[in-house]
């Protein structure tokens, strides 16, 4: 992308409604972020956001800015796009993975856009948990592929591509889901259902809990399923919580199916990465790589 990134700042933030979580998502500092805001509105001599104690909301102008921006970022977009089919690309097929939470969530989107694009470009997908994925790349079975947890194959080149964050969630309306808040020790007592062994999501799980002083060993574990959607299944017919990808229950949380249930101060983050085999690459991989940036830009 080529537009300012003070905008792509300002829009991370408004989304977010959090400097903290905007940082962690554009890989800069939280005093970056307040700077780049600040010049932001002394530019346009505006104030867009009105700070109340520790939150925030968009003023008039802020939310006039983040109708402008979506329109910039798709101009953009379809820029990048004009610009990149001038090249002479060889029709030929790219082999895709993704882990689970990425394949559920973030992928058939970009997979279907980047079809309608470029249908001279043939793909194939395959979804696993991101101990299989990465065995794929390994063997060569996968060209390119997004996981979810730490590098640390040396034959794999790791790239960031998003941020995440994972909550711990609870059917809405339920005994669990008036406690607003809980420490990390009240963890202990809550049903869980948790990802299978090998997952990428219960890995960063762990570590945050062992960072908070929480044995993953002492934990409450009811069941251990494979995929979120069928981990989202259980819990709407349950007194348990689990912990998911944002991304994943956006729709739920916005009818009022399911709620976050916070933990005092602990935040789950982890980084979504592009990983592929070090001097594999071609046009058609770099391709796919800039498409899928582009796309998330445009939420």
């Amino acid at each position: 992308m080529i537009f300012d990134f003070r905008l792509k700042v300002f829009y991370t933030v408004a989304q977010r409604l959090s400097f903290t979580k905007a940082a962690a998502e554009l890989f800069i500092t939280q005093p970056a972020v307040t700077k780049h805001i600040k010049e932001l509105e002394h530019q346009l001599n505006a104030q867009l956001f009105r700070r109340e104690g520790n939150s925030i909301s968009l003023t008039s102008a802020g939310k006039i800015l983040v109708g402008y921006a979506e329109k910039i970022f798709q101009n953009y977009t379809e820029l990048e796009t004009e610009l990149a089919q001038l090249n002479t690309l060889e029709a030929g097929t790219v082999h895709i993975g993704g882990s689970t939470t990425v394949g559920q969530t973030i992928l058939p989107k970009i997979l279907a856009l980047f079809k309608k694009t470029y249908p001279a470009v043939n793909f194939t997908f395959t979804q696993a948990n991101t101990d299989v994925i990465t065995q794929m790349v390994l063997n060569e079975k996968v060209d390119i592929a997004i996981v979810e947890g730490a590098g640390h194959y040396p034959q794999i080149a790791y790239t960031p591509f998003i941020k995440d964050e994972i909550v711990l969630v609870t059917k809405a309306n339920n005994q669990l889901s008036k406690k607003t808040e809980i420490t990390p020790k009240q963890l202990l007592n809550i049903p869980l259902i948790l990802r299978e062994a090998g997952s990428g999501t219960l890995d960063v799980i762990f570590n945050a809990l062992n960072g908070a002083g929480v044995n993953p060993k002492d934990l409450h574990v009811e069941i251990r399923l494979e995929s979120s959607i069928a981990i989202k299944q259980y819990l709407l017919y349950s007194e348990t919580a689990t912990f998911l990808s944002i991304q994943s229950v956006i729709s739920e949380l916005k009818y009022n199916e399911l709620s976050i249930i916070d933990i005092k101060g602990l935040e789950i983050f982890r980084t979504f990465q592009f990983i592929q085999l070090h001097g594999k690459s071609s046009k058609l991989i770099d391709l796919f790589k800039r498409f899928c940036v582009s796309s998330h830009n445009l939420k």
